[in-house]
């Protein structure tokens, strides 16, 4: 392990994470609010860190970045940035304990949702941009922004971008890495000017609008309104909020194709389509049993509430406009089963991936037809490709790890303190990066009753569901610490 390359690539991300702060610091400047200074030290803090970190190995070049420091560089940049965006939260009084502030920032890094916060609205604006903006940072990922403006990474930066990039196989749209990051991230910002104007069209202020937008693109979820979405009880909002939520849980690379005139992209795409009668089934299913069991009597309103529920859900938003607790058992059940789905590789969304479920299925269909016919040659195809079969271990493997941590997961929250429901929820709400879940931790509660040792343990599931599992447990492994 080259821990002098490791340690100068962190200072360079925290020096990213710091600087973005002037933006929220600026409407504390503007509205004379508390916590004008509270971002001055953070931002102090954080350029000290970066100082600190990059002494040691400035003189070190980065062209020597193999497999073992992008695991540690990833991994570890979204701890930093934990560390030092929790900072605003401590410092201004917005939470009582590091603990608190970690969780917070962690959550929001991830693209998570899940808060501690239980009166929102009180907070400065400052610190309540600086919430939804940690979304819109961690959404496209703070490596691939780090390898749009910092060229120098792009040596060793497809290393980096395989370990942060979602999805079984992280897709190029140039043969240059960097060329690539800053396509993505094109893309990224030009559908979230697009939601800013429907939004700011629609009504909403200017700020409120910037906010629900990088909490829609980065499919996270925070809002500065105690109620969300819900809040303003608006049609034009809510279906405005679901059809970008919708878009963010495709493949971006999908929307730049669409962009240079290939319209036909997006239906080609097999994963794209198995996406889309997903969340039609689940739509269509769930606005039947609110109909039938008579909680809504106008169609419209029923499929207005389970479109932004399921599509919410589904690509681990994590925005509401109804209490789906009171919903029927058929629909929250489907809704926790979605949790486990997410969105498509490549997008902003958590969860396991429609392409690797669709791999696994096609997998278990594979091998059942070997049981009756042993000898024949069956291969297993995507987009009328051959898969490779180091591609279905890595699925199968990832899927088996999935499933176990969840499990484990589920038996220490439990072992917390929590029931049953909750502890179930609260892990494939973190694992998936989706927000709020069942229970104690439903859609109009949040995690500020998780016990500490709780909250440490659901952080540990946001960073291994933002970072899909294998980059955060390879340093777990021996060997890769070994010089």
């Amino acid at each position: 392990m080259k821990y002098r390359i490791v340690a100068k690539v962190l200072a360079l991300l925290s020096v990213i994470i710091s600087i973005s702060m002037l933006w929220p610091l600026w409407w504390s400047w503007i509205d004379g609010s508390s916590d004008f200074l509270p971002f001055v030290k953070s931002i102090g803090i954080g350029l000290g860190i970066s100082v600190l970190l990059f002494l040691p190995g400035h003189r070190t070049p980065v062209v020597n970045l193999g497999i073992r420091e992008a695991f540690a560089v990833v991994t570890f940049s979204w701890i930093l940035a934990s560390v030092i965006g929790g900072l605003p939260y401590l410092f201004n009084g917005t939470v009582s304990s590091f603990t608190d502030a970690f969780f917070e920032a962690m959550s929001g890094f991830t693209t998570t949702g899940a808060s501690i916060l239980t009166d929102i609205e009180s907070n400065p604006r400052g610190i309540l941009f600086w919430r939804d903006l940690t979304h819109w940072l961690g959404g496209m990922g703070i490596i691939v922004l780090s390898l749009a403006i910092l060229p120098f990474l792009g040596v060793g930066g497809m290393q980096l971008y395989k370990a942060e990039v979602p999805g079984p196989v992280p897709e190029k749209l140039t043969p240059r890495v960097q060329q690539t990051a800053l396509l993505l991230w094109g893309v990224y910002v030009l559908l979230s000017c697009l939601e800013v104007i429907a939004l700011f069209l629609g009504g909403m202020t200017f700020y409120e609008c910037l906010t629900h937008t990088f909490g829609t693109m980065a499919t996270g979820g925070f809002s500065p309104l105690n109620g969300s979405i819900g809040q303003y009880n608006n049609v034009y909002f809510d279906w405005v909020i679901t059809i970008f939520m919708f878009l963010a849980g495709a493949n971006f690379a999908l929307h730049y194709f669409m962009l240079r005139g290939k319209f036909s992209t997006w239906w080609k795409d097999e994963e794209f389509r198995f996406y889309t009668w997903v969340v039609v089934f689940a739509v269509v299913t769930v606005t039947i049993s609110l109909v039938t069991c008579g909680l809504y009597t106008d169609l419209a309103d029923a499929l207005r509430y389970s479109a932004f529920q399921v599509v919410s859900i589904v690509t681990t938003t994590g925005y509401v406009t109804a209490d789906y607790e009171l919903w029927p058992f058929y629909t929250q059940f489907l809704l926790l089963g979605l949790m486990f789905v997410g969105g498509c590789a490549g997008s902003t969304g958590g969860g396991m991936k429609n392409l690797r479920i669709m791999i696994l299925s096609r997998h278990v269909k594979a091998e059942l037809k070997r049981l009756l016919h042993p000898k024949s040659m069956i291969q297993i195809r995507m987009g009328g490709n051959p898969v490779n079969r180091d591609i279905i271990g890595s699925v199968t493997a990832f899927f088996i790890l999935y499933i176990a941590i969840f499990a484990v997961g589920a038996l220490i929250m439990a072992g917390l303190g929590l029931d049953v429901l909750s502890a179930v929820a609260s892990v494939a709400a973190t694992l998936g990066n989706i927000g709020p879940g069942l229970g104690m931790v439903g859609p109009v509660d949040n995690y500020s009753l998780i016990p500490t040792a709780g909250k440490w343990v659901l952080c540990l599931f946001m960073l291994l569901g933002r970072l899909e599992i294998y980059t955060v447990v390879m340093l777990l492994l021996p060997g890769t610490w070994e010089s």
